[in-house]
């Protein structure tokens, strides 16, 4: 790995542990004033001004992950494979490779392989500020692999497996082989509502809305950070 990619890739695990202390409010005010000191000169305020009126975040939020996300990754990008090694960090002790894949085609959104601030931070902005209407949207489009507007039963065993391996391997107790797919299939039936083999998004919102076992047990937003 080259000394860039090496430091791209440092910056946005800093990128992302700071998105998580704004939310959880450890980032303190006076630490997001010494930030804004040093980030006037690097943002683009036409592109904040955007972003601040697409996004839940404020301006001065905004100008803090801008920082972090430029000035430690200058080519202004992510690849599929700087995301993995990000995740790896993450969680060490499971195997993240395949639910990092997934989840880097739900941050892509122009589908062209790379992942800008503006995916980012879009992305983040449902995940930790939006509606419950619109984390199960964007949580859907993760589940929905080949993007057909319905997920079947292979993409969410897909999905559900690959959480499995990445937090799951070493649990205690170990958790058995088949049970991804027993996961899904108790899940899939209540969804499912019209039995026809496919998962619609009105559908999947409804039984996460009914049914708060579903929510926490397909860890709908606790993975992404």
């Amino acid at each position: 790995m080259t000394g860039c990619a090496k430091r791209c890739k440092l910056g946005l695990v800093k990128f992302l542990q700071t998105a998580q202390r704004l939310i959880t409010g450890s980032f303190h005010k006076d630490k997001i004033e010494d930030e804004l000191e040093l980030s006037m000169v690097c943002h683009r305020p036409e592109g904040l001004e955007q972003l601040e009126a697409q996004t839940n975040f404020t301006r001065r939020e905004l100008q803090v992950l801008y920082r972090g996300f430029k000035n430690e990754c200058p080519s202004g990008v992510v690849n599929e494979e700087t995301f993995k090694q990000i995740y790896s960090q993450f969680f060490p002790h499971g195997d993240a490779s395949t639910y990092a894949h997934y989840l880097f085609n739900a941050f892509d959104s122009a589908h062209n392989g790379s992942v800008k601030f503006e995916d980012f931070v879009t992305a983040l902005s449902v995940l930790l500020r939006g509606s419950v209407r619109e984390k199960l949207q964007w949580t859907f489009n993760l589940y929905d692999i080949n993007k057909d507007g319905y997920i079947n039963k292979e993409e969410m065993t897909d999905i559900v497996r690959a959480i499995y391996d990445m937090m799951g391997r070493y649990t205690f107790p170990a958790l058995r082989q088949e049970a991804p797919r027993q996961h899904v299939d108790a899940f899939f039936q209540k969804m499912d509502k019209n039995k026809d083999g496919v998962v619609t998004l009105d559908e999947f919102i409804a039984s996460c809305q009914e049914d708060e076992n579903i929510m926490h047990s397909l860890q709908l937003f606790e993975n992404v950070m």
